[in-house]
């Protein structure tokens, strides 16, 4: 039988849009928000009740939070009247931002102060994953808690995977995010290697996904570049935000990370050239142009 739970979800983007709606799909009293009242149509219609601001929160059991990076994070939970000082006593916060472990530092301590529970939850698998129900979840937080919030957590993601205390999650996810950027910024070069020596791009796709080279980029990310819209679910702004963040928790560790820093600089030369709004894959539209051919099956064309 379900646990149905008064539950809380603020930020219906392209992560948390899906997400809340598998909520409301399991039969969970649901209550939402987000800046675009538009995005909530789905939730509202599959019966979920709208919040205008964070007093209409005041009476769920647990909040979801699904923001574009820590400032927002910041301003939703410790912000003048924010939600950290409506929620109950015993109450919890579950936040799948990709945020900052000072931020979340912070948060806990003041959350702490009104005995109410964080877990930090950032989550992976994207807007596929989203959708299907299969993230992976990267918990951080107290395991007892972890385990109070499985019921809800199993309806979103196939594994979570509790990787310690607060922070641990944050740097898990800010690592894998660190090896997806690396990859993203140099699988259209291989793809134009092939290109180049004139084997059909399919050839070489399955060349790579059959290989040592394969990854989840190949997988998922050569056929958005392929159909030329490079992947709209996650633009330029939030891999330059992310590539922040994994270059500030180096310094703070003591490590250097060249590789990193040579993705982080393409990642700014597309953003410059294309725009903070554009797809993340425009990083692959820098080698086509450079290489002044589009990576278009079956041998690619010309750019414009």
């Amino acid at each position: 039988m379900t646990d149905h739970r008064r539950v809380g979800f603020i930020g219906l983007g392209h992560m948390g849009g899906p997400m809340a709606t598998n909520l409301v799909r399991a039969g969970h009293d649901l209550k939402v928000h987000d800046l675009d009242r538009a995005k909530a149509a789905t939730q509202e219609q599959l019966g979920a009740t709208w919040a205008d601001g964070w007093a209409d929160f005041a009476d769920r059991e647990v909040v979801f939070l699904a923001l574009p990076g820590p400032p927002q994070v910041e301003a939703v939970l410790l912000g003048d009247k924010g939600l950290l000082q409506h929620l109950a006593p015993g109450s919890v916060v579950i936040d799948t931002t990709t945020s900052s472990t000072e931020l979340l530092q912070r948060v806990v301590a003041f959350a702490a102060t009104r005995d109410i529970e964080i877990l930090e939850c950032p989550v992976t698998n994207a807007i596929d994953g989203a959708i299907r129900g299969e993230l992976t979840i990267f918990v951080g937080g107290n395991a007892e808690v972890l385990e109070s919030q499985r019921p809800l957590l199993d309806h979103l993601a196939t594994m979570l995977l509790h990787c310690g205390p607060h922070g641990t999650a944050s740097t898990i996810k800010l690592m894998t995010n660190q090896l997806w950027f690396i990859h993203a910024a140099s699988i259209a070069e291989g793809l134009m290697l092939g290109a180049k020596a004139g084997i059909p791009l399919e050839t070489v796709r399955k060349a790579i996904v059959h290989s040592a080279g394969d990854s989840w980029v190949a997988g998922h990310d050569i056929p958005s570049i392929f159909a030329g819209h490079y992947d709209p679910s996650f633009t330029l702004a939030l891999c330059n935000k992310d590539l922040g963040l994994i270059v500030e928790t180096a310094e703070r560790l003591g490590i250097d990370i060249p590789m990193t820093r040579l993705a982080q600089a393409r990642f700014a030369e597309a953003t410059q050239r294309y725009g903070a709004a554009a797809a993340e894959l425009h990083v692959a539209r820098l080698v086509e142009e450079q290489a002044d051919l589009l990576l278009r099956p079956p041998h690619g064309e010309p750019c414009p």
